[in-house]
This record gives structure tokens, C-alpha cells and sequence, in this order.
């Protein structure tokens, strides 16, 4: 369990942060970024959360406790003294959202083009978390190049955009209100 008794270390003023083993790097390093982006997403899944209800919320409360594991994954170099104690992203919890993902999209009708974010507040903000996972993706494919990173971290983030993107389709009346994007509508 962790425990926080003070709030602020001053051991980021210089600029650098720690890893989970202690090693510093500067806050802008890719691996910081990479997990930062993965906090950006949780945050805005707790924006999305104020306009779910009972178990689409449960399944987002499910998603950013991932999410903390997964910031643990990251912040954990694969090399790292504490690998065989590292708190890693599990094949379970990519079943589960792909899981989730075919129960939602039972009572979806099939999309006939592509869809805009709106709707609905809750489509909206998940439209946004989603559009953030995908960043934290980029972000850790491109660490992945330089550094070992779990293959199962990338998975995640992978299915848990396409989580999201089914969800805000659910959130839009099982899809009824969806925005639809209609090719060239404006050129004329």
C-alpha cells in the first residue's frame, strides 16, 4: 500500500524525476512522458465519470485502477532491480476490456461512417480520454524503440481506446445519437 505523508519532496526541482527503482531522468524524457500521457487519460476518464452511471461508471472506476497499475508498469524499467516485484499489466486485464468491448457492442448498430465526438457530455469526454490513450500509445511505441517495455503495457493501451470507443457510443444511446462525420458536407 502506499503512503504519502508529504505531498511535495523538492526532488523535482532540478528538473528530473524518479523511476520506480530510483533511477533520474530529466521530466521530459520519453518514458516520463509515456506515463504522464497515461495520467493525462485517467484524469479525463474522471471528467467522463461525472456523466456515467452505474455499470459504465463501474467499468471506468475498473479502467483508472489499471491505469495506476499500468503508470507502475512503465515507471518500472523492464531491467530494473525490482523487476520480480514490478507491478505489471496482466493478460487478464486486456480480456476484460475485450470482453467488455463485445458485451457493448452487441446492442450497437454497425457504423455506416465514421463518428464525431458529441452527442452527449459522457460520449464527448470519452471521445477525449480516448483520443489521449492513443497519444500515451505513440508515446510508449516510441520508448518501446530505445528501451524494453512490456509488450502487454502497449496491448492495453490499445484495446482500452477501442474500450472507450465503444462505451461513447453506448453513452449516445447505443449509438442512436451519434454524430456521424459526413464526407465533404461543407465544401460547397
Amino acid at each position: 500500500m502506499v503512503k504519502l505523508d508529504k505531498i511535495y519532496t523538492r526532488g523535482g526541482d532540478d528538473g528530473e524525476t524518479s523511476l520506480t527503482d530510483g533511477k533520474r531522468l530529466k521530466k521530459y524524457a520519453p518514458r516520463i512522458e509515456a506515463y504522464g500521457t497515461i495520467d493525462e487519460c485517467n484524469a479525463a476518464i474522471g471528467i467522463a465519470r461525472l456523466h456515467t452511471q452505474a455499470e459504465d461508471d463501474e467499468m471506468l472506476n475498473r479502467i483508472q485502477n489499471d491505469l495506476f497499475d499500468l503508470g507502475a508498469d512503465v515507471s518500472t524499467p523492464m531491467d530494473s532491480k525490482f523487476q520480480q516485484s514490478a507491478l505489471r499489466i496482466v493478460q487478464n486485464q486486456i480480456d476484460r476490456l475485450e470482453q467488455e468491448i463485445d458485451q457493448m457492442n452487441k446492442d450497437i448498430a454497425p457504423l455506416t461512417s465514421f463518428v464525431l465526438p458529441g452527442g452527449s457530455a459522457a460520449c464527448a469526454y470519452l471521445h477525449l480520454a480516448r483520443t489521449i490513450v492513443r497519444r500515451s500509445e505513440r508515446l510508449l511505441v516510441k520508448v518501446a524503440q530505445e528501451e524494453e517495455i512490456s509488450p502487454l503495457a502497449i496491448k492495453y493501451l490499445n484495446r482500452l481506446s477501442d474500450h472507450l470507443f465503444v462505451l461513447s457510443r453506448k453513452t449516445n444511446n447505443g449509438g442512436k445519437d451519434d454524430v456521424l462525420w459526413t464526407p465533404g458536407e461543407n465544401r460547397e
